[in-house]
């Protein structure tokens, strides 16, 4: 590789990666365990469920999460500006090389919440932990949901409206090295919590739920509860009709938030 270029490669959409599978198994996941070769390579692949159908919809996270360990690559998924922005610079101003993965969907573009001040850009840095954003008293909290990518938008949306004061929304902006120590401090802050969710939007056999939850079950404490809130499992990434796509997604927000996909 050239060490001292940022090379990237983008995909139109996520998925378009399937035909280059063996190569980023053969190489890219596990060429530094097999030759000692360092590999810098970014790859920016569009993922998330906007209503496009299954061929258009997911980038397979689950893929690269299954080829993460002895940290050989980076798993990301940035959900503002600033962070997309900061995670490109410290890829390239690390002393060393990992590829990176970014999960990045298209619909974040132009969306109104996504987006960040130039005092973002100029002093901040790539937080692999988002925590609550809303003013909302740690002490009330019950339930904490975790979620990456932009199901955050629709979650945090969802319970403004609800004006849902118990109920804590925290990002995960990278997947791979889990951030295990900012995963405690997150949850360190609420001192009553009973209920842990992960939310995501791909169905269950898919996304990051089977490869990060021993990350969850292993950081909290036993009386906390670990639940799911997603679609079902399915043998596509996601169904071809706009209309059922939005009843899921409707779904898979109450669930988080009320436990049940019929919300209150």
């Amino acid at each position: 590789t050239m060490p001292n270029t940022l090379v990237i490669w983008e995909a139109q959409f996520g998925d378009f990666a399937n035909g280059a599978q063996v190569v980023i198994d053969q190489f890219i996941s596990s060429g530094e365990t097999k030759w000692g070769r360092l590999c810098g390579l970014v790859m920016l692949l569009p993922h998330g469920f906007e209503g496009q159908g299954p061929e258009h919809s997911s980038a397979r996270l689950e893929r690269y999460l299954q080829l993460c360990a002895e940290h050989n690559i980076q798993v990301c998924t940035p959900t503002t500006p600033a962070q997309i922005f900061h995670l490109l610079r410290r890829q390239l101003i690390r002393p060393y090389r990992k590829p990176l993965i970014v999960m990045s969907p298209k619909s974040l573009l132009r969306h109104k919440l996504a987006v960040s001040t130039l005092e973002d850009m100029t002093n901040g840095q790539f937080l692999p932990v988002i925590g609550e954003q809303d003013d909302i008293n740690p002490k009330k909290v019950t339930r904490f949901i975790l979620c990456a990518g932009k199901v955050y938008y629709d979650l945090v949306e969802a319970r403004r409206h609800d004006n849902l004061k118990h109920v804590a929304i925290t990002r995960i902006e990278q997947l791979y090295p889990f951030p295990d120590e900012l995963f405690k401090v997150e949850i360190a802050k609420y001192p009553n919590l009973k209920d842990f969710i992960w939310c995501q939007e791909e169905p269950k056999n898919q996304g990051a739920w089977y490869q990060s939850k021993h990350h969850f079950t292993d950081n909290l404490q036993a009386h906390i509860s670990v639940t799911y809130a997603g679609r079902e499992a399915s043998a596509a990434p996601a169904v071809g009709k706009f209309h059922v796509h939005i009843e899921q997604q409707k779904a898979v927000v109450q669930s988080a938030l009320y436990g049940k996909p019929s919300g209150k």
